[in-house]
C-alpha cells in the first residue's frame, strides 16, 4: 500500500512538473492585422526557422502543394469581398497553400481553412482562387518564415511571403472606391459639415472630380461656425488644385494665422511653404 501511494504521488508530481514546464515552440505562432483602404485583413500563421537547412527544393520540394508555413494551416481573413489575381473572393477566411517552383509560385486560396498541413489532393470545389506570381531573389537569408502586407494603397496591397532567399508577392484589391462612393451617395441625402468635408477630402486625395471637391468643401466650411487651421489648410489645397490660386492664398493666410495663434509649428511651416509655392 505504501509503495502504491508513493507511485501515485510520483505520477501526480510528474504531471504537475510537465504542465508547468514551458519551452519555446520551434515554429512560433504569429498573427497580424492590417487595414487596407477600409478593409480589415488578418493573417494567422506559424514561423518555422531555417536552422541551417536548405528550404526550397529540399525541405519544401518544388512542384508539390505546401501548407505555406508550419503547424496549423496558414490563414488570411478578408473583412470585405476582394479580388485576387482577377478572381473575386467573398469576405471570410481562407487557407493559403502554395506550389513553389524556382522561378514562380502558384498561390492557392482554399475555403477549408481548419486543420493542419495541406491535403494530399486539393478539392477543386474548395479552391476559391489561384494566382501565379514570380519569385524575387533576396540577397540575404530570411531565417524565419515571414508573411507581410506591403505596398498598401487605398485600393489594394500585396500579401508577401518570404523565407530563405525567396520572396513572392500576391497583389489583391479591396473595394474602397465602391464603399466610399456608396457612403457618399448615402450621406449626401442629408449630409452635415463632417460628411461634406470627408467627401471633399477623399475626392482631393484620390484625384477625382476636383470641382465637386471644391463645392463640397465650401459647403462644409459654410456650416462650421469657426473653421480651424487644419480645415482651412485642406480647403486651401483643394482651391489650389482646382486652379483658384488667389482663393488658396487667402485661405492659407487664414490657416497660418490660426496655426500661429495655436502654436502649431507643423501647420505654420506647411502654410508658409504653400504660400511661397503659390507666389504669395
Amino acid at each position: 500500500m505504501k509503495k502504491l501511494a508513493l507511485f501515485a504521488f510520483a505520477v501526480v508530481l510528474s504531471t504537475t512538473l510537465t504542465a508547468q514546464l514551458q519551452t519555446p515552440a520551434p515554429s512560433p505562432a504569429a498573427t497580424f492585422t492590417q487595414v487596407v483602404g477600409l478593409t480589415d485583413v488578418a493573417v494567422d500563421y506559424s514561423r518555422p526557422a531555417m536552422r541551417g537547412r536548405t528550404i526550397f527544393g529540399d525541405l519544401v520540394p518544388y512542384g508539390k502543394v505546401w501548407r505555406t508555413g508550419a503547424n496549423a494551416r496558414t490563414k488570411v481573413t478578408f473583412g470585405d469581398d476582394v479580388k485576387v489575381g482577377g478572381t473575386d473572393l467573398k469576405k471570410g477566411t481562407y487557407a493559403i497553400f502554395s506550389i513553389p517552383q524556382q522561378s514562380e509560385w502558384e498561390v492557392i486560396f482554399y475555403t477549408e481553412y481548419q486543420g493542419g498541413g495541406a491535403p494530399a489532393e486539393l478539392d477543386e470545389t474548395k479552391v476559391a482562387a489561384r494566382v501565379t506570381v514570380p519569385v524575387y531573389p533576396i540577397e540575404m537569408d530570411i531565417q524565419s518564415f515571414t508573411m507581410t502586407i506591403d505596398d498598401i494603397t487605398s485600393g489594394g496591397a500585396v500579401l508577401g511571403i518570404m523565407w530563405e532567399k525567396t520572396y513572392v508577392g500576391v497583389p489583391f484589391e479591396v473595394p474602397t472606391e465602391a464603399k466610399v462612393s456608396a457612403a457618399i451617395d448615402k450621406v449626401m441625402n442629408g449630409p452635415g459639415a463632417g460628411d461634406y468635408y470627408a467627401a471633399a477630402s477623399y475626392y482631393f486625395s484620390e484625384g477625382k472630380d476636383i470641382a465637386k471637391a471644391k463645392e463640397w468643401i465650401d459647403k462644409a466650411m459654410s456650416m462650421i461656425e469657426k473653421p480651424r487651421f487644419w480645415q482651412l489648410r485642406q480647403q486651401s489645397l483643394i482651391y489650389a488644385k482646382a486652379g483658384d490660386k488667389k482663393g488658396a492664398i487667402e485661405l492659407a493666410k487664414k490657416s497660418l494665422a490660426d496655426a500661429e495663434a495655436s502654436g502649431n509649428a507643423d501647420y505654420i511651416k506647411m502654410n508658409k511653404d504653400s504660400l511661397k509655392e503659390w507666389g504669395a
